[in-house]
């Protein structure tokens, strides 16, 4: 048994429930994990805080990356200036998204180095939960700056991961071990790691195909900006770092988004203080109540139309009567609080904020 070092980056002005502290201590005391660290946006999860990494010398630990392995973000600047962007036709044109692509599938997953028929009706789909894609414009440019960020241009965001591959691997190591780690180095362990490795990489692909097919549908082309996984298990300083909803601050710009109400901040990660936190960053705002929490909470005060708009203007599709409630903007904790105790910290320089135009979740037709 181990006794590892505890860190929560948050101020006091930030609000965490006990029971997401509580799964951080649990996790501390599992055998051979060596730090733990909290970030801003650390809520409860099932069984493991979100918004959370940690780090172990010798053991890979399967659980504390879950089962939507290589979840992500994906950030685009579209080749279609703001200016001709016409929010009504996007949103009309916006259809036929929750279902399989219909391109080459193999060809895309063997030019991604993957099997041609590993998980290839779920390629290119968003997914439910979470998981999104977003179109938005600059709100504002801050001091950090970056000549990628053009002001003038439509981006597109995307949310989604592994979708059932992940779930199956776990669900498979789970049948196999349990809970228990993994010894580096063992051919269980090299055995995840292979499996853990495909996932990451269809994730990325996944969200690249989603983007594509986004910006198709609404008339043009788009360059990534970058791609970043927050479920994963990665080597580090000689041991493994584990990510559970924690965005790496090792691999460049960072995207961190509010809820589907709220702005989204493009961030460039501060290597000198990166230690502090583990090389890890919030991945997003991070949940203030429960799905069921939030459904009961608003189903009575706001109809689904009510939820198809948001405070900034922005529009919503989600045609899942359940999900639009869950995912309300209000069932999410403060973005700027988050990014504040971040910047506080030390970790983060601000290069753009980035304000929804249009949100979309799941399309039935």
């Amino acid at each position: 048994m181990t006794n590892a070092t505890f860190h929560i980056v948050a101020s006091p002005e930030s609000w965490i429930e006990q029971a997401a502290v509580d799964q951080l201590h649990h996790t501390a005391r599992l055998d051979d994990i060596d730090r733990v660290v909290g970030l801003p946006d650390l809520h409860a999860g099932r069984g493991i805080a979100v918004g959370a990494a940690f780090w172990s010398r010798s053991h890979v630990y399967p659980h504390l990356v879950g089962s939507d392995i290589g979840c992500g973000m994906g950030l685009w600047r579209s080749a279609l200036p703001l200016r001709k962007f016409r929010l009504d036709a996007a949103e009309r044109k916006l259809r036929g998204l929750d279902a399989p692509w219909s391109g080459d599938v193999a060809a895309r997953l063997a030019e991604a180095g993957l099997a041609p028929d590993l998980a290839r009706e779920a390629l290119g789909t968003i997914g439910g939960g979470n998981h999104f894609a977003e179109l938005l414009r600059v709100e504002t440019l801050h001091g950090a700056g970056d000549a990628a960020v053009d002001p003038a241009a439509l981006y597109i965001m995307v949310h989604s991961g592994s979708r059932g591959l992940g779930q199956t691997i776990l669900d498979g190591h789970l049948a196999r071990h349990n809970v228990d780690g993994l010894i580096a180095g063992e051919a269980a362990c090299a055995d995840y790691l292979a499996a853990h490795d495909h996932a990451m990489h269809w994730a990325v692909l996944n969200r690249e195909l989603i983007a594509e097919r986004f910006l198709d549908r609404i008339g043009t082309n788009g360059e990534r900006l970058l791609d970043i996984c927050h479920n994963s298990v990665t080597p580090h300083q000689g041991g493994w770092l584990h990510r559970k909803g924690a965005a790496p601050a090792d691999r460049g710009l960072v995207v961190i988004p509010g809820s589907r109400g709220d702005m989204t901040y493009l961030v460039r990660p501060r290597l000198e203080q990166a230690d502090v936190a583990l090389h890890s960053l919030a991945h997003g705002a991070g949940r203030k109540w429960s799905r069921s929490e939030a459904k009961d909470k608003l189903v009575r005060r706001f109809s689904i139309a009510d939820l198809e708009r948001t405070k900034l203007g922005s529009r919503v599709i989600c045609e899942d009567r359940d999900l639009i409630y869950e995912e309300a903007p209000q069932a999410y904790k403060d973005i700027h609080q988050v990014v504040r105790d971040l910047e506080t910290a030390g970790l983060i320089d601000l290069v753009a904020t980035l304000r929804p135009l249009l949100t979309y979740k799941m399309r039935r037709a």
